[in-house]
Formats: C-alpha cells, sequence, structure tokens
C-alpha cells in the first residue's frame, strides 16, 4: 500500500510515497514554499493562502506522476501559523506564519499580564510572539475579523481545502495555538473569553484519521488529519520514554516523553499514545549558524560550505574564541556575539568548535530545566545538523555526562514519522 506524504515547511513543502507494506520512504520532491507577501508593514509576515494551495496541488501531481496507484495523503506542517476562513472555508486572510512580529506593539506585553500563571500552565507555557494567541487577538482587536470566523493551521486549511470538507484539527495542531487546555485535551473556553475571542469558531479536535478524500487529476486519495511537525519528527526519530530528545536543524528543540502533563518552565505538548511532550523550543541552531556562513561565503566560496565546516571541525582542537548565537531573538536573548578574537585564532574550524560549544551548553541548561533529577538514559539526535557534524554532537554528549546516545534511524525524519502513523492507523 502507498501513501503520499507532505511536509509543509518553511523553507521548501516536501513530499514523498511512503510503502507501508515495505517501511520505506522514496520519492522525495522539494517546492519552494511560496514568499511572503510583499508590501506589509513593518514585522508582518503572511503568504497567499491560494499560493500554498497551487504548491501543494504542484507537489501532488509531481509524486502521483510516481506513484499513480497511491491510496491516501498524510500531512505535518509547520507549527503556529493561522488563516481565518469563513463559514464556507473560503480564506478571510493571509496566512499569517510563526515569524510575524505584530504582537511587540505592546498586545503580548498586555496578553502575559491578563493571564495568570495557572492559566500559562494549563496552555502548556504556549504563549510567544508569532502564535495563534497572539495573531488572532491583534486581528480582533484591530476590526479586522468577522464573527463566526474559523482560525486554522496552515495544514488543517490545506486538508480542508483539498477535501472540501468542514475544517477540524488534531491535538498536537490545536496545541500549537496557544489556546488549548494540555490537560483536558479541549480548548480552553474560558481563556478565549478572556481575551476576547469568543466570537471565533474554533474547529472540532479529533484524533489521527480519515477527514475526506481529495480528488487530484482524477485520482481519489483518502486524506488523514494533518499532525504538528515537531510530533511527527519525533516519531520518525522513534524517540522512547527516558530517551532525551535533541533536534537540531534549521530551528531547534530539546524534548522529553511524560505520562502527565504537569508543567515547569517549559512547553507542554500533546504527543501520540497518550503521552505529552516536556519540550524547550527555538534554541539557536541552524539559523544562526547560517549567518557565520553567509559571512564566510559572501566572497564568493566553492562547493559546499557545510561539507568543509564537518571535515575542519570533527578533529580541530579547542580554542578560547566564544560564539553566543543569540543571533535572533529566543529564550537565550536577542545578540549574539564572538569575542576573544585574535588573529592567529579566528578560521572555520575555531569559529564553529565554538559555535558548537555555544549550542551545547545552551542545550545543557534547557535539559537542567526539562528534567533536573536528570530521568534519561540515553541522548537521540535528529534533524540535519545532528546527523552532520559529529564534533556537534560530541560537545553535546560532553556537557550531559557522555550517557549512551543513538542518532535517528533516517535523515527523513518528518516523513518518516508520518509512515510509521500511518502504518499504525493502518494495520
Amino acid at each position: 500500500m502507498q501513501i503520499l506524504a507532505l511536509d509543509l515547511g518553511t523553507s521548501f513543502f516536501k513530499g514523498a510515497v511512503l510503502d507501508l507494506d515495505h517501511q520505506s520512504i522514496a520519492h522525495v520532491q522539494r517546492v519552494p514554499t511560496p514568499g511572503a507577501v510583499a508590501g506589509l508593514l513593518a514585522g508582518h509576515h503572511e503568504i497567499d493562502p491560494e499560493a500554498i494551495v497551487v504548491a501543494v496541488e504542484r507537489l501532488l501531481r509531481q509524486l502521483l506522476a510516481l506513484a499513480p496507484d497511491a491510496e491516501g495523503i498524510v500531512v505535518c506542517g509547520m507549527m503556529h501559523c493561522v488563516v481565518l476562513v469563513d463559514s464556507h472555508g473560503r480564506p478571510r486572510s493571509n496566512i499569517i506564519t510563526w515569524k510575524d512580529q505584530r504582537g511587540t506593539d505592546g498586545l503580548f506585553d498586555e496578553l502575559k499580564r491578563l493571564l495568570t500563571n495557572e492559566e500559562q500552565q494549563q496552555i502548556g507555557r504556549e504563549l510567544r510572539v508569532g502564535l495563534p494567541i497572539v495573531t488572532p487577538s491583534w486581528l480582533v482587536r484591530n476590526g479586522v475579523v468577522a464573527s463566526g470566523w474559523m482560525p486554522l493551521s496552515l495544514a488543517d486549511f490545506v486538508v480542508s481545502r483539498l477535501c472540501g470538507t468542514i475544517p477540524t484539527t488534531e491535538a498536537t495542531s490545536a496545541a500549537a495555538y496557544g489556546l488549548y487546555d494540555v490537560e483536558r485535551g479541549e480548548w480552553h473556553a474560558e481563556l478565549i473569553d478572556k481575551l476576547g475571542l469568543g466570537g471565533l469558531r474554533f474547529p472540532a479536535i479529533r484524533p489521527f484519521g480519515v477527514v475526506g478524500i481529495a480528488e487530484i487529476d482524477g485520482r481519489r486519495l483518502t486524506c488523514h488529519t494533518p499532525v504538528g511537525d515537531q510530533q511527527a519528527a519525533l516519531a520518525g526519530a522513534e524517540l522512547a520514554p527516558r530517551e532525551l530528545s535533541l533536534n537540531i536543524s534549521t530551528g531547534s528543540q530539546i524534548s522529553l516523553l511524560s505520562d502527565n502533563p504537569d508543567g515547569g518552565e517549559y512547553q507542554v505538548r500533546p504527543y501520540f499514545d497518550n503521552q505529552w511532550l516536556r519540550t524547550i523550543v527555538q534554541i539557536p541552531a541552524g539559523r544562526s549558524l547560517q549567518t557565520l556562513v553567509n559571512l564566510l561565503t559572501e566572497m564568493g566560496a566553492q562547493g559546499d560550505p557545510w561539507d568543509y565546516i564537518a571535515r575542519k571541525t570533527e578533529h580541530a582542537a579547542d580554542s578560547d574564541l566564544a560564539v553566543d548565537l543569540a543571533f535572533f531573538t529566543s529564550e537565550f536573548g536577542s545578540k549574539g556575539s564572538i569575542a576573544n578574537i585574535r588573529e592567529d585564532n579566528l578560521n572555520v574550524s575555531n569559529l564553529f568548535v565554538a559555535a558548537f560549544r555555544s549550542m551545547a551548553e545552551n542545550y545543557a541548561r534547557c535539559a537542567e530545566r526539562l528534567s533536573p533529577d536528570r530521568a534519561w538514559d540515553r541522548v537521540v539526535f535528529s534533524g540535519g545538523l545532528a546527523q552532520r557534524f559529529e564534533r556537534l554532537r560530541r560537545e553535546n554528549l560532553e556537557r550531559l555526562g557522555n550517557p549512551p546516545w543513538r542518532v535517528s534511524p533516517i535523515e527523513e525524519d518528518t516523513l518518516y514519522g508520518l509512515l510509521m502513523l500511518s502504518r499504525r492507523l493502518c494495520s
């Protein structure tokens, strides 16, 4: 049995053909994620929803040409995006992405004052600029939302359009709104009313399963409920209890499975099989490293700079060059730095070893927050950077006490996670 998998990411939309019988992934295809709408106010980041649908349909046609007997579609997508649709499912706003910063005009500070600490724990501490708890609040307060409109995640909007069905959502996507009660497993109705969002109609929350039929070029494909891309990636890494996950790619997260939704100084998100994730997200990683790569390759370098970095750092000795990767706003600040520069130590190997060391120190601090009693027996590395750079893994393991470790079984972890979920559903 073959089905098509879609991972709707920030830089590109990725698709593949999943063979459920042979547990394999084939024909990985990519199309660029549509660019941001031009001419918006400073700090606003939106994508045309129709351009999203066109890109997805293009990708599905490419996959169907390679797997004409495919029977279904499974989807995960970048979390924390939102689009408002009317009662007929028609978009009434652009897709407002997680990069949107309109809450920094004072609204975010107001929301932080309005929410009690107990309410923040109830929503899994999902309160940050760019989340759907902030953007619909801004839209409502600026009078651009009509009663009865529905906020949808990007992936839920896409599947609803493909199938022509009433939009629904799954818990891993719903929790990304910042308006989901992680313990009760439902929308936080009291908080929604408190924030003045009671006029919105929120999608029904349902388990992972069939939601409708899409017809692409005469082929009827069974569509399944989209899931969060973080949870899909960790399912692809085959994360097990008492394993500490370091997912390091363009963005990065550190996570630990829990059998209860009890909170702390970290986010709590629903996972699969009645489990939850303790997680800390937006830890400086590939996005910050790319800033250094851009600097070094601006004059024009030949070859793949990341392969060169891997070779230069693998056996490099330590130096006193120091790098703070907080080049964008995160829990670790918003002003990065390169320090202790001397004529003899500013080179590629020292620069990136120092960057890896900074990353490892951040992960170690986050691991302490997730579990002060170090309730893990093994570290699981996933994501492109963790799989590519041996030195990065080594720096992390040293700061975590050199525990046993493994690497995710496949680099395409989100697609593999969708494969695992699909096999479970069809078994």
